[in-house]
């Protein structure tokens, strides 16, 4: 039995003092530019340095509507994709605990009885008799001394999984929380255009009836009529697309949110108040992009391939498996832990490879080229998020310009229409110019719904690209 103490106290020792064959982990070189892009798409940085960055403001300070606010909540309660990434991270925790546990012995009891009857042609004695064996005891079956690595190297490759799985979660998070306020704002957007057909058409039901009154009265001409008609139908074509987008709208936020959404919570019209953010500090590209969980999940992945290589090369190594038992053993269940009954047993077995037809050579490479395709992997996670935060820039300094100028740009058109109108009551002008100034403002205030909405939807984006904030 000391013996046998012994010599798992080398093993163990053995163990902990043991390295991985696997190559030294350095981070590869970001393939970006060391800053923002810049020109006249681009609001100045140098204001913004004492603003907070959008990666340090937690979801709930930076959407701070409160029916957005009580939305997102129920999301991330109901959201089915968030539910299954959450049961993902479980699941590589539970595998990493399973590939950690390689490192320890595994030590059973085990309990056996056996009763044999001897026949008389068999006896030595010439006459029958029944044999009794009884034993009892503790051993450790198939453990492999991690001498060269191996086994650490698989747990690493688990642990790295089991982390970038959790960074694929927070994706996942941060994803949910800018697609349930981007639906949101889409119909609230929608919301907003259908009520502004809706009074539009009113509007011009009202000159339908002036202008029918005038034709009957002989002022007005039957073409006057008949483009005071199209200005209805239209507006009622309007209409009905703009109840089929909300209705669709509504059905998209169902989805995301995961359960059906109450009617308190949904918007009536586009929100000023949707986040708390008054000005941008995007910091450094380093800084924002080696943050987000997708680039941290890239980078986990690439970590995994590099621990997988020092397992494939720690498979040229011998491999040393230990198997032992400790216990007693008596064929009398009542001498079965008296004095002289002890029984051990040390088994250790070495493998060798000598031929494996290049096997291990090609697991070697298959390894590498993984830790290769990783790279790349990576690097592009970082490329594609440098994009994406500049294309949200760009926009977020652009933005503001555009909706001033679509403000006004809608002022002078309601003008227009308003001396149109005069002028055609006066016999001024015709009703085509009536009409065409209606159009004109009709349209310019629908698009400035949608520069209201694109400005607060590059927030949404930015609060995305920028790796959102934490919890």
């Amino acid at each position: 039995m000391i013996r046998l103490i012994a010599l798992l106290s080398i093993a163990i020792a053995c163990l902990a003092g043991c390295t991985t064959m696997a190559p030294s982990y350095s981070r590869p070189d970001a393939p970006i530019s060391a800053a923002w892009p810049t020109g006249p798409a681009y609001q100045s940085q140098s204001a913004h340095q004492a603003q907070k960055r959008v990666a340090d403001i937690p979801w709930r300070e930076f959407f701070v509507d409160k029916q957005l606010g009580a939305l997102i909540e129920l999301a991330l309660t109901n959201n089915r994709d968030l539910k299954v990434a959450t049961l993902n991270i479980e699941r590589s925790r539970a595998q990493f605990q399973i590939q950690r546990s390689n490192l320890f012995p595994k030590v059973d009891a085990n309990a056996a009885a056996g009763y044999q009857r001897i026949p008389e042609t068999l006896s030595a004695t010439g006459k029958a008799m029944t044999v009794e064996q009884y034993s009892v005891g503790l051993g450790i079956s198939s453990y492999e001394v991690d001498l060269f690595g191996r086994v650490r190297s698989l747990k690493d490759q688990a642990l790295e999984q089991y982390l970038a799985t959790e960074q694929a979660g927070r994706t996942v998070q941060i994803s949910l929380v800018s697609q349930v306020a981007a639906t949101w704002l889409a119909l609230a957007a929608d919301r907003e255009r259908l009520q502004l057909a809706q009074e539009t058409l009113a509007n011009q039901q009202e000159s339908y009836k002036l202008t029918r009154s005038r034709f009957e009265a002989g002022v007005a001409s039957a073409l006057a009529l008949n483009q005071a008609q199209t200005t209805i139908d239209g507006a009622r074509v309007d209409i009905a697309r703009y109840t089929t987008l909300v209705a669709q709208d509504e059905n998209a936020l169902t989805l995301v949110v995961g359960s059906p959404v109450p009617s308190e919570l949904l918007p009536s019209s586009l929100s000023e108040k949707l986040t708390s953010l008054k000005d941008l500090s995007p910091g450094l590209p380093s800084d924002v992009l080696l943050s987000r969980p997708d680039i941290l999940q890239a980078e986990g992945l690439l970590k995994r391939a590099n621990a997988n290589i020092g397992a494939a090369r720690a498979a040229f190594f011998p491999r040393i498996t230990l198997v032992t038992s400790l216990g007693f053993g008596a064929d009398d269940l009542a001498a079965l832990f008296k004095p002289g009954s002890l029984a051990w047993k040390i088994a250790p077995q070495i493998t060798l490879p000598i031929f494996d037809g290049g096997s291990n050579k090609a697991n070697l490479s298959v390894a590498e080229a993984d830790r290769a395709i990783a790279v790349a992997q990576y690097e592009k996670a970082i490329q594609t998020a440098f994009r994406e935060v500049a294309d949200a820039l760009a926009q977020r300094g652009t933005i503001d310009d555009q909706l001033a100028a679509q403000q006004s740009l809608t002022g002078a058109t309601s003008e227009s229409y308003r001396l149109s109108q005069a002028r055609y009551e006066k016999g001024v002008d015709s009703y085509l110019q009536v009409l065409d100034s209606q159009r004109a403002l009709y349209g310019a205030q629908q698009n400035l719904i949608g520069v209201r909405l694109a400005q607060l939807a590059n927030l949404v984006t930015l609060y995305k690209v920028m790796g959102g904030g934490s919890e």
